[in-house]
C-alpha cells in the first residue's frame, strides 16, 4: 500500500461506535441545504461558499453531506477515480480500459488551511524514491478530491499560494506538476465548498467567483428553534447511534430524492423565455462577466429537477439567483454580499416563461375549482405534483419538512440602509470654516468623558495605492507585501539541515551525498544528507492606523480626507493580505476601534462612522498602539508592525499633556515601533508641535500644507521603503 493510501484525507460515512450527525437534523439552515443539495444534483454549478458567525453548523453540515451523496463508479486500482465508462486518457496510472468498475463511497476531502503545497498537489515518494532509486509520483489532495466535493473550512484564512493552486485546478478540471523533476498531469474535477467567518476577512476576488453559489447562515433567533437545536446536540452526544438511527429514513429517502434529480437533470428543458429571463436578471444586477447567468441557468435547472418538473420555471430562476448572484455584485472590499429579492422579482416579472397554455377549466365534480391530477394531488402551474404535497420530499422523522424544496420568505433587502464610503454627504452636514476655526476644539474642557461624540465626517471614494514594501528580507507570514522568506515561493539555496515538514531540496541533498563519494558503485543518500529548501517569498505586515479625532481635526475638513487616505490604505491592506489596526484617540482616551484583524470590512465601517470632536488625549494614542504592538509580537513575533500616526501634534488632554506625549513617544522609541507621521496642521501660523514629535519618536515626517487624501497616501507609499528587516 503506497503512502498516498495510508493518508487518504476522505470523509465517509461513520461507521461503527461513533456515527456523524445526519443531514436532515440540522435545524434552520435551509438555504445551505438547498445550496449544498443543487450542487450534489449538478457538480456543474461549481461549489458553494458558506458566509457565517461562528457556531452555525456550518462545519457539520458540510461533513454530514459525504452520507447521503450517491455512491460511484471508478476504475479499480486509479488512485484519482477515474470514470470507468469514461477513463481519463492522460491520467498517470493508465491508460484505462472501458471496464465495469468498482462502486465506492462518494468522496468529500478536507483542505487543512495550514497544508503545505506538496501535500495539496502531489509530490514525490521519498520513501520509493531512497529505497529503489524510482521517480514515483505521490498523488495529493487534489487527486483524491478528483470527481468529489474538495472541502476547505476557513476558506479565507488558506495561504495564498494554495488558492492559486485552487484557482488552476477549478478552472481547467486539472492539476499540473512540474516541480523535482517530475512532470505529471491529471484530471482535478472538483466542486469546492468552503465555509467562512467574515469577521476574520475576505476572500479574494478571483476565488469568490470561482464558487457557483454562496449562503449566508446566522443562529436562529426564535427561542423555540434554538431549543430544539440545544436538545438534537445533547441527544447526538449522548447515543450517537441511535440518534443517527433515528434520522436513518429521512437520509434515505433525501439519497433516493438526489438520485432521481440526476436521472432527470439531462431531460429538464430550459427554453428561450427562461435563458432570456436570467439574462436579464443578470444584467439587471450588474454583475462582471458571463459566469453569473451560465451559474444561474445551471442550478434552475438542477432546481426543476429537483422540485420533480421537466421545465424551468420563474421559481427555479428566482431560487438560483437568490443564491448564484450575491457575491458576484461586489465592486470593492468594502461591500458587502447581498442581494435586493424586490428588484429581483421586478426583473423577473409575473409571467412564467415557457408554460403551458392555460388549463381547462375544472370538471363540473370539482365545485372548489382545484386543479387535481389522476391520483387527486394538487398540480403545479407546469403540471407537475407541487412541493407542498410532494411524496418525495423529505420529511424529518418528527413529521417537518427539511426545508431544502421549499421557497424562504422574502427578505428586505441587504443593500438597504447600508453605509456609502464614497462618501456622498449633503452639505449641511458639513461644518463651515467659520463654524469651525483653524484649529478650534469642539470638546468642553470641563468634559471628564472619555470621549466627546462630534459631527462624523464623510469619506470620498478610496482609490488605489502606490505599492510600497519593507526593505530587507524578513520571515513574517506569507502575504503580498515585502520580501520575505516564506514556506512558499521560488527556491534561492538550500539549507545545511532538514527538519520534517521541510520541503526537500533535491539538487542539494544530492550533492551532499555525492561529497561522501559512492558506496558499491552506486550513490547511497543517507538521512543526514536530507537538505530544506529555502524559498522566497512574500510577507504580509501589521499595519497600524493611529488617527487623531480630537475637534482639531475637524478645522477645514481635514477629517475628510484623512478618512479617505485612511480607507485607501486600508484597500491596498486588504490587496497585500496585510493585518490592520484601528486606534483613535479624542475626548480623554484612545479607543482600539478594530484590534488587529484581516477584516477591512469592519474596519471600513467603524473608520467612517468615526465622529470627532473633544480634545486631544495624544499620549494615551501612543500608549495604546505600544501596548498594542507589544502584544501582538507575543502573538506574532515575526510579522513586522508600522504604525501610521496621523495627528498635528497637538496634546490638550490631562495635566502637562505635552510632557506626558514626550515620555509616550520615548516608549514608541523604544520599542522600535517603525513610525510614519502624517502632520495634519494647517492655516498660516503653524505650530511646528507635530515635527518635534516625530523627531522624539525617530518617525518620518511629512508635512501637509493642503490636506488631500492621495497627498496623505503617497507620503505613506513614500516613506514605508524605510522600514529596515526584522
Amino acid at each position: 500500500m503506497s503512502t498516498f493510501q495510508q493518508t487518504d484525507p476522505v470523509a465517509r460515512p461513520q461507521s461503527g461506535t461513533r456515527a456523524g450527525f445526519p443531514f436532515t437534523a440540522v435545524v434552520g439552515s435551509d438555504d445551505m441545504a438547498l445550496a449544498l443539495v443543487l450542487c450534489t444534483v449538478s457538480p456543474a454549478i461549481g461549489g458553494v461558499l458558506v458566509r457565517g458567525e461562528k457556531g452555525t453548523a456550518k462545519s457539520t453540515m458540510v461533513r454530514a453531506l459525504a452520507a447521503i451523496m450517491p455512491a460511484q463508479q471508478v476504475v479499480d486500482g486509479c488512485r484519482f477515480g477515474c470514470d470507468p465508462a469514461d477513463p481519463d486518457p492522460g491520467c498517470p496510472d493508465g491508460p484505462h480500459h472501458v471496464t465495469p468498475g468498482v462502486e465506492r463511497p462518494a468522496r468529500l476531502v478536507e483542505l487543512p488551511v495550514g497544508a503545505t503545497e506538496d501535500r495539496v498537489i502531489g509530490s514525490l515518494d521519498l520513501q520509493r524514491v531512497l529505497g529503489e532509486g524510482r521517480t514515483i509520483f505521490e498523488p495529493g489532495l487534489l487527486a483524491a478530491a478528483n470527481r468529489g466535493i474538495l472541502y476547505v473550512d476557513e476558506v479565507n484564512l488558506l495561504h495564498d499560494h494554495l488558492v492559486d493552486l485552487l484557482l488552476d485546478a477549478a478552472a481547467m478540471g486539472r492539476s499540473t506538476v512540474e516541480r523535482d523533476g517530475i512532470s505529471v498531469t491529471h484530471a482535478a474535477q472538483i466542486m469546492l465548498v468552503g465555509t467562512m467567518n467574515p469577521e476574520e476577512g475576505e476572500l479574494r476576488p478571483q476565488l469568490l467567483d470561482r464558487f457557483g453559489l454562496t449562503v449566508e447562515v446566522a443562529a436562529p433567533r426564535e427561542p423555540d428553534l434554538r431549543a430544539e437545536v440545544i436538545s438534537r446536540r445533547l441527544r447526538f452526544d449522548a447515543d450517537p447511534v441511535a440518534f443517527a438511527q433515528q434520522y436513518a429514513a429521512s437520509e434515505q429517502q433525501l439519497r433516493e430524492q438526489i438520485v432521481r434529480a440526476r436521472r432527470a437533470l439531462p431531460a429538464v428543458v430550459l427554453g428561450p423565455q427562461a435563458l432570456t429571463k436570467i439574462a436579464a436578471v443578470c444584467a439587471g444586477f450588474d454583475v462582471d462577466g458571463m459566469r453569473a447567468d451560465i451559474v444561474t441557468a445551471r442550478a434552475a435547472v438542477a432546481h426543476a429537477a429537483w422540485q420533480g418538473r421537466d421545465r424551468v420555471t420563474r421559481d427555479d430562476i428566482r431560487a438560483a439567483a437568490r443564491l448564484a448572484l450575491p457575491h458576484r455584485r461586489r465592486r470593492n472590499p468594502f461591500d458587502a454580499p447581498g442581494l435586493d429579492e424586490d428588484l429581483l422579482d421586478e426583473l423577473l416579472g409575473d409571467d412564467e416563461p415557457d408554460t403551458d397554455p392555460e388549463p381547462e377549466p375544472p370538471e363540473p365534480d370539482d365545485p372548489d375549482g382545484n386543479d387535481q391530477g389522476p391520483d387527486g394531488n394538487d398540480q403545479g402551474p407546469d403540471g407537475g405534483q407541487t412541493a407542498s404535497d410532494g411524496d418525495d420530499a423529505p420529511q424529518r422523522p418528527d413529521g417537518d419538512r427539511s426545508g431544502m424544496d421549499q421557497q424562504p420568505a422574502d427578505r428586505s433587502s441587504d443593500d438597504q440602509g447600508r453605509q456609502d464610503h464614497r462618501g456622498d454627504q449633503q452639505p449641511e452636514d458639513r461644518l463651515s470654516e467659520d463654524q469651525q476655526g483653524d484649529d478650534r476644539e469642539d470638546g468642553d474642557p470641563s468634559d471628564e468623558s472619555p470621549a466627546v461624540v462630534g459631527r462624523v465626517a464623510a469619506a470620498e471614494k478610496p482609490y488605489r495605492t502606490r505599492l510600497f514594501t519593507a526593505t530587507g528580507l524578513g520571515t513574517g507570514a506569507a502575504g503580498r507585501r515585502s520580501r520575505a522568506l516564506t514556506s512558499s515561493g521560488r527556491v534561492v539555496r538550500a539549507a545545511d539541515r532538514f527538519q520534517r515538514g521541510d520541503r526537500v531540496h533535491l539538487p542539494g541533498t544530492v550533492r551532499a551525498a555525492a561529497r561522501r563519494g559512492l558506496d558499491a558503485g552506486r550513490l547511497a543518500v543517507r538521512g543526514d544528507d536530507l537538505r530544506s529548501a529555502i524559498t522566497e517569498g512574500r510577507e504580509s505586515n501589521l499595519v497600524l492606523l493611529v488617527v487623531d479625532a480630537s475637534g482639531s481635526m475637524a478645522a477645514k475638513r481635514r477629517m475628510e480626507a484623512v478618512k479617505t487616505a485612511a480607507l485607501s490604505l486600508l484597500l491596498d491592506a486588504y490587496q497585500r493580505r496585510d493585518r490592520v489596526c484601528l486606534i483613535t484617540f479624542a475626548g480623554r482616551a484612545a479607543d482600539l476601534a478594530l484590534p488587529p484583524t484581516s477584516s477591512v470590512e469592519v474596519a471600513a465601517r467603524r473608520l467612517t462612522d468615526l465622529p470627532t470632536g473633544g480634545r486631544t488625549p495624544l499620549a494615551e494614542g501612543l500608549l495604546r498602539a505600544t501596548e498594542t504592538v507589544r502584544i501582538e509580537r507575543i502573538r506574532d513575533p515575526r510579522r513586522r508592525p508600522l504604525m501610521i500616526l496621523i495627528t498635528d501634534g497637538r496634546a490638550t488632554a490631562g495635566p502637562d499633556p505635552l510632557d506626558r506625549a514626550g515620555r509616550a513617544a520615548d516608549l514608541v522609541r523604544a520599542a522600535g515601533i517603525q513610525t510614519v507621521l502624517i502632520d495634519c496642521e494647517t492655516g498660516r501660523f503653524r505650530m511646528g508641535l507635530a515635527s518635534r514629535l516625530a523627531a522624539r519618536i525617530g518617525a518620518s515626517y511629512t508635512r501637509v500644507d493642503e490636506v488631500a487624501a492621495d497627498t496623505i497616501t503617497g507620503a505613506v507609499a513614500e516613506h514605508r521603503p524605510h522600514l529596515g528587516a526584522a
